[in-house]
């Protein structure tokens, strides 16, 4: 997926057992896939959007996080976090695939920050691995730009 591209039509469930769905949605979505739960990385990002989670809803965007874990996994590494959005299961990495998330060194699950308007456009990406708490920073100033 590239800026300016609509985002293809999902729907999985989150850490609830809730479906998520990108066609009913009317606000802006900050999209963001994490490569696993419970590692060190993905925590610090976790927790990096579930501290500015109240900033976000400010900007009147949602918070979406994905990885390949399942409800279970999902649940304990938010119940564990505190996390107050919510994580959907992109069991065979479907969706991953769609927006076409790469691997680093082939192997290792991409970490990529989507920001989609309300008609469904992505207008920002950010790719970094290695640094999660960018991955905030980024999506702050991308719903910063796109409220003036």
């Amino acid at each position: 997926m590239k800026i300016g591209e609509k985002v293809p039509s999902f729907s999985l469930k989150d850490q609830n057992g809730n479906v998520r769905t990108s066609n009913k949605f009317n606000k802006p979505l900050v999209l963001f896939f994490y490569p696993k739960d419970d590692t060190p990385g993905c925590t610090i990002e976790a927790c990096g959007f579930r501290d500015k989670y109240d900033l976000f809803k400010i900007l009147g965007a949602e918070v979406w996080g994905i990885s390949n874990g399942d409800c279970k996994s999902h649940l304990e590494f938010a119940n564990k976090n505190k996390l107050q959005y919510p994580l959907l299961c992109d069991l065979n990495n479907v969706l991953r695939k769609k927006f076409g998330v790469p691997k680093t060194l082939g192997f290792i699950e991409g970490r990529v920050t989507y920001i989609i308007n309300s008609q469904g456009i992505i207008i920002h990406i950010f790719e970094d691995l290695l640094n999660g708490p960018a991955h905030i920073k980024e999506a702050i100033r991308a719903l910063k730009k796109l409220q003036n």
